[in-house]
């Protein structure tokens, strides 16, 4: 029962249900048997009204906004930035919002009342639904195959004859939308279009043996009588590529057989080929409650080990749902969504959220769900070029903070756009693939491309400042303000976070450069521009400072702590390398979490890795639980305050968790660097470390005992011997010797071949 979510009532609104998806189909189970709504939602179903929007050059008013700024005139220049480059106030939008397909609803023509359970099985993606009726018991089960594009519905009831039922299929009001409903004996559908164009389709098929079908004519519904079990499969396919909605809909299921046993035997096990990859185990005693009871006595100070294992394996499994190759990457609130206008159009956020939500990936041996994400950074390298040039006159590409999914890069949120730092941002992630896999194919195609495409707009946006180094502006650090500085986000001269983004998109070039042996000029411009790049610095009070002066910051608790990049995700910050800039790192995050005790979800998943880069694992526990205790649903979905599912904090919590029990930056796996008092002994498997290596651990007593390291790529081992000291080493069974050298064991790890390491 380790895995399982459940309930003993029906969800009472839409962020309460429980979530299932295969990347391109998702479904929110409510579980009231009575009156079952199942909100269905579809990847590529979003608006399109701005599709192919552009703006015109603006880049000729950089000049004098860096004359402004330069100067001293910040809050002049920051004005004149934020009407020219993002637009004027109160400018619509050109970003389209994700939308809802529409509901499946379900009414069983029965009274029930008896004992209800509501449940999700994270390792089967099966949610399920029982209830007595007397004598009787109805089953719902509910699944979105994890290997085809359908969606499977089963009601049975115990006893023959008993489960009369209508089924319908319906969508929100949108007077930008028309829809067109039919029934058959068959199944039942509608087909939706835009008034822009944008046309998609859902269809239900129905297999209800024994019973007896009626269409309703004119309208999406049918009604079952005299059948003991009905099955229903659904479809949901839209026109963004230009083919016939009803068409897909119609050919997706007419190619999948309709016997129950074998489509959930095939779902299950494509679903565990990913979820299946990994696990974690806390040895806690899973408590006889339902979750959310659990989660409602643990916001009362209650400790539950096994509820934070199962937050833990939401994360994974919530990924495996919402983000597949060939597809889109998650958004906002991953690949569900029940509003027309849903709260930042549900849109890609480019300043943290996205990144944020693929940072599991890699080292919860995922590293596939990525794929979207490069498909998607890709699909805006062309009209990047576009930005560059009629934003700041510059070579290569910028992208922007928030987008759809159709490719197009402007700026779409007053002062807030004027920011450079998104491409480098998402270029890192390009980085991380290549350091996990060590695909020299994807590492010349796909991310030295992207990083020579960053790097050139640097080349031509630096400017020099008083001092003679290299710096940027106009510049931000999202999304925060200061004293003197434009409103709603203070637009300055180099903030550190631009700072770090060059230095982690350039040193990630000259070494892609060196290990492809291509472009030695460049990587010495890169390397020269690094040199002249303006420091770090640390302020009097001891902190690593996030603007370039010591400024009066006008929110101290600001959710986003973005000049802390360089300690996580980033790694030019170290408690090893760069122990200065690590001690003023954690001031930093000490002084932010004074004023802000967890404002988000995602903003205290971010500040649980960097607690656990700085070696602290009570503190980022201590963030993992504030997600927890104050920032979910009785379905565990990450909440952003006032209430709005956002699924960034779930994907971040899990990314949290990880960083406690196994580090591998800069070249060195670090193994339970930050792990927790209150987590004294467990285990983890499948853990997926820099270089190509598969790595499980037991600790015991609050330390390490055990663990046995994979080497899938035949590289060398270097591994950290503080605080645990060194380990007994054996390699495929015998025992080998290991050279200490700088804190660390350094030995050779063969393709193939299996390290084991033991503690006393």
């Amino acid at each position: 029962m380790g895995s399982v979510i459940w309930h003993c009532s029906a969800a009472r609104e839409w962020k309460d249900a429980l979530p299932l998806g295969n990347g391109e189909l998702g479904a929110m189970v409510f579980g009231k048997l009575m009156c079952e709504r199942i909100a269905l939602n579809h990847e590529w179903l979003w608006r399109a009204k701005g599709r192919y929007r552009d703006d015109p050059p603006v880049f000729t008013n950089l000049k004098r906004i860096r004359e402004l700024l330069m100067s001293g005139k910040t809050l002049e220049g920051g004005t004149l930035a934020a009407d020219v480059i993002s637009g004027p106030k109160g400018r619509p939008k050109r970003v389209d919002p994700y939308q809802p397909a529409g509901d499946l609803w379900l009414r069983i023509h029965r009274r029930l009342g008896g004992a209800y359970r509501r449940e999700l099985d994270l390792s089967t993606a099966v949610a399920k639904v029982t209830q007595q009726a007397g004598d009787d018991q109805v089953t719902e089960e509910v699944f979105v195959h994890s290997a085809l594009p359908v969606i499977a519905v089963r009601l049975a009831a115990s006893r023959a004859g008993a489960m009369p039922l209508t089924a319908g299929l319906s969508r929100a009001s949108d007077a930008e939308c028309s829809l067109l409903n039919w029934s058959t004996e068959k199944g039942f559908g509608f087909e939706g279009r835009f008034i822009e164009g944008t046309h998609f389709a859902v269809e239900a098929r129905v297999s209800a043996p024994g019973g007896v079908v009626t269409p309703h004519e004119g309208f999406a519904l049918v009604d079952v009588a005299d059948a003991a079990e009905v099955l229903l499969l659904l479809s949901i396919a839209v026109s963004h590529d230009g083919a016939d909605a009803g068409e897909m809909c119609a050919e997706r299921l007419s190619g999948v057989d309709l016997d129950w046993g074998r489509l959930l035997a095939g779902h299950v096990e494509a679903h565990r080929k990913w979820f299946g990859r990994m696990s974690l185990d806390l040895k806690a005693a899973e408590p006889e409650e339902p979750t959310d009871q659990r989660l409602a006595k643990m916001r009362d100070g209650a400790g539950d080990l096994a509820l934070e294992q199962l937050f833990f394996d939401y994360g994974r499994y919530l990924l495996i749902s919402s983000s597949r190759p060939g597809g889109l990457p998650a958004n906002l609130q991953g690949i569900w969504n029940e509003d027309i206008n849903p709260p930042w159009e549900s849109d890609l956020h480019h300043d943290i959220n996205l990144q944020m939500n693929y940072w599991l990936a890699e080292p919860c041996n995922l590293a596939e769900l990525a794929e979207p994400l490069f498909d998607h950074v890709e699909r805006f390298i062309p009209h990047g070029r576009v930005m560059a040039r009629n934003y700041y006159g510059c070579e290569g590409i910028v992208l922007p903070l928030q987008t759809d999914p159709w490719g197009r890069c402007t700026a779409e949120s007053y002062c807030y756009a004027v920011w450079t730092g998104a491409a480098a941002w998402l270029a890192q992630h390009f980085w991380f693939r290549w350091e996990y896999g060590q695909d020299k194919d994807f590492l010349a195609k796909r991310a030295y491309p992207l990083f020579k495409e960053v790097a050139a707009f640097y080349e031509s946006y630096l400017i020099r400042d008083s001092d003679g180094r290299l710096t940027t502006a106009p510049s931000q650090s999202p999304e925060n303000v200061f004293e003197g500085g434009m409103s709603p986000v203070s637009l300055c001269v180099g903030a550190a976070m631009d700072l770090e983004l060059i230095h982690d998109t350039l040193t990630h070039a000259i070494a892609a450069s060196e290990i492809l042996g291509v472009d030695k000029e460049l990587r010495q411009k890169w390397s020269g521009i690094l040199r002249d790049l303006a420091p770090l610095k640390i302020g009097s009070d001891g902190r690593l400072m996030e603007w370039r002066e010591e400024v009066k910051e006008l929110d101290p608790g600001h959710r986003h702590v973005s000049h802390l990049f360089a300690l996580y995700p980033g790694d030019q910050i170290t408690v090893e390398d760069t122990p200065e800039l690590a001690a003023a790192a954690r001031k930093s995050l000490e002084k932010r979490l004074a004023h802000m005790p967890g404002l988000s979800g995602w903003s205290s998943a971010w500040h649980g890795c960097l607690w656990a880069r700085l070696g602290n694992g009570d503190r980022a526990l201590e963030q993992v639980r504030l997600i927890l205790r104050q920032h979910t649903t009785a379905s565990l979905l990450d909440l952003h305050p006032p209430s709005i599912f956002q699924i960034d904090g779930n994907f971040g919590a899990t990314a949290a968790v990880v960083e406690m029990l196994m580090q591998s930056h800069r070249g060195l796996l670090r193994l339970a660097p930050a792990l927790p008092k209150a987590w004294p002994e467990g285990e983890v498997r499948g853990l997926r470390a820099r270089g190509g290596f598969e790595v499980d651990l037991e600790w015991r007593g609050g330390r390490p005992t055990a663990a046995r390291i994979v080497s899938l790529l035949g590289k060398r081992l270097r591994i950290k011997v503080a605080p645990w000291g060194a380990p007994a080493v054996t390699r495929d069974g015998r025992a080998v010797a290991a050279r200490e050298q700088g804190g660390a064991l350094e030995l050779d790890a063969p393709k193939g071949s299996v390290t084991g390491l033991a503690w006393r």
